[in-house]
């Protein structure tokens, strides 16, 4: 009987190292690009193993070596599309769960380390940036091109198959975007995330329990009445979140809270939303368990800076 490798971040590198030692031994031709395209298409669909880890630290360590062999592989295999993707959303959810959080977390006692961090945050996104552009341009060579004058006709050709190259690729812009408000050629872009989002959510408004949902709230609550933004459209995005995941997604509570909710000064739904948050059983959603146990640290510290962030 064959030994099977544990669903874990070290079985998925201990493939990953296989793979890429057997590639440096292959010759230079098509039998080379082709095990790279295979292994490209396998990473595109690896993010659920490291969706059910329940060991953040270990997943954080692992990934850089993950992205950096992914990157590897894409110099030798440009067009691939499942490399292109794994790179837009590794990148993205490194840079947020792993890099961007510890600038929050450590703010109040080392400003600096934080706005280096951030920096390096914004680096990481942009990078991720450029990887989801390329393979949405795979999809539709002349995309930003064609989106600036015929936004319809530029987004008609994705599919279903492409709800997770658009929402990643919009994930990673709109948080650089947040990250570096005063750089107008990134906010330039805005339109650009809000046409991708919407796209996704026409072809597959359940992606992944809700997550679309999730970026909407961010996006309609994050912004003022006069800049677009919308506290009820806020809301019923968070309602959408919710009902999508079971109720079993901590991050549509959290973000709700972290976003509207201090912006409109309602210290009492804060605290619900974040009680309930941490309130949710992490071994009652194992493909959701490393994105909860996230969301709930970020709850747990939300919860412990209430007296800044609330006047009253």
């Amino acid at each position: 009987m064959t030994a099977k490798l544990p669903a874990s971040p070290l079985g998925v590198f201990f493939r990953m190292s296989i793979w890429v030692f057997i590639l440096a031994l292959l010759p230079a031709c098509s039998i080379q690009k082709l095990a790279v395209d295979r292994l490209g298409n396998a990473l595109a669909e690896s993010s659920s193993v490291y969706a059910s880890d329940d060991d953040p630290d270990l997943v954080g360590a692992a990934l850089p070596f993950g992205l950096k062999t992914i990157e590897g592989l894409l110099a030798q295999s440009p067009h691939n599309q499942g490399l292109l993707l794994a790179a837009t959303s590794g990148f993205t959810q490194y840079a947020y769960a792993f890099v961007q959080t510890e600038a929050d977390f450590i703010e109040d006692t080392d400003l600096s380390r934080a706005i280096s961090l951030r920096e390096r945050a914004l680096r990481l996104y942009r990078r991720a940036m450029g990887y989801g552009i390329r393979g949405i341009e795979e999809v539709r060579p002349g995309f930003a091109d064609l989106l600036k004058t015929d936004p319809d006709k530029a987004l008609a050709p994705f599919g279903k198959k492409d709800v997770a190259l658009l929402y990643w690729t919009a994930a990673a812009w709109g948080a650089a975007i947040s990250l570096d408000k005063t750089n107008p050629a990134l906010s330039a872009g805005l339109p650009t995330v809000e046409a991708l989002i919407r796209r996704a959510l026409e072809l597959n408004a359940e992606f992944d329990a809700g997550v679309l949902y999730d970026f909407m709230i961010v996006y309609e609550g994050g912004r003022p009445a006069a800049g677009g933004g919308s506290v009820s459209r806020a809301r019923e995005s968070f309602t959408r979140a919710v009902q999508l995941s079971g109720g079993l997604r901590a991050a549509p509570l959290v973000s709700f809270a972290e976003t509207v909710d201090v912006a409109i000064q309602d210290r009492g739904e804060f605290k619900k939303l974040l009680d309930q948050a941490l309130a949710i059983k992490i071994e009652d959603a194992p493909d959701q368990r490393l994105s909860n146990i996230l969301a709930q640290r970020r709850a747990q510290w939300l919860l412990g800076r209430m007296d800044r962030l609330f006047v009253d």
